[in-house]
């Protein structure tokens, strides 16, 4: 059922909008397909961890091992641990330094998969100012071969048909002066 919905709402989009819903569709694949397997079991261990049931079985793990290594003695076996539990302290700065790294390596190759999209998102950005910007050029100029409209000269929309060149925006990007936080609220 889901698929069939999901293949009628891929039927009804234009052309244009379907390529583009595929091409982002196969960055993902591709993402998705040059994992290797310990980047997957990363991404599946943070996600174990990121469940508040791990926070549940986490509590209860030091619980049993508090409870069973103080009331061990009652029963006649010796603990394990015996507080102040140095061993329980050395594991949980183990798991701590584990799960540092494993949401770390998670999160690097999650970064890496939005910079492709934000990378296809910035194409996609400027090729519309291009298309915007020859729509603009062709609308003046069919606006001066009309015979019935007045031939004037518009220098907003001679600015605004000339496309954006890129590099020259970066470089005025890199150029500008960046305050810090506490620059500009003063």
């Amino acid at each position: 059922m889901k698929e069939t919905v999901a293949e009628d709402a891929i039927a009804i989009l234009p052309a244009h909008i379907e390529e583009t819903v595929q091409a982002i569709a196969r960055v993902q694949a591709q993402h998705e397909n040059e994992a290797t397997a310990l980047e997957r079991l990363m991404e599946q261990l943070t996600a174990a961890i990121g469940r508040p049931a791990f926070l549940v079985w986490l509590a209860l793990a030091v619980a049993a091992w508090t409870l069973g290594n103080t009331l061990g003695a009652r029963f006649g076996y010796g603990p394990i641990d015996p507080p102040p539990f140095s061993w329980l302290q050395g594991a949980i700065t183990l798991a701590a330094l584990s799960v540092t790294v494993i949401v770390l390596t998670s999160q690097r190759r999650a970064d890496k998969l939005a910079g492709l999209r934000a990378q296809l998102t910035l194409e996609l950005a400027v090729l519309g100012e291009q298309k915007t910007a020859k729509v603009i050029e062709l609308m003046e100029q069919s606006r001066r071969d009309n015979p019935l409209l007045d031939n004037r000269r518009d220098a907003e929309a001679d600015e605004m048909a000339k496309p954006a060149d890129p590099e020259t925006v970066l470089e005025a990007i890199a150029a500008a002066p960046v305050s810090a936080p506490d620059e500009a609220e003063t």
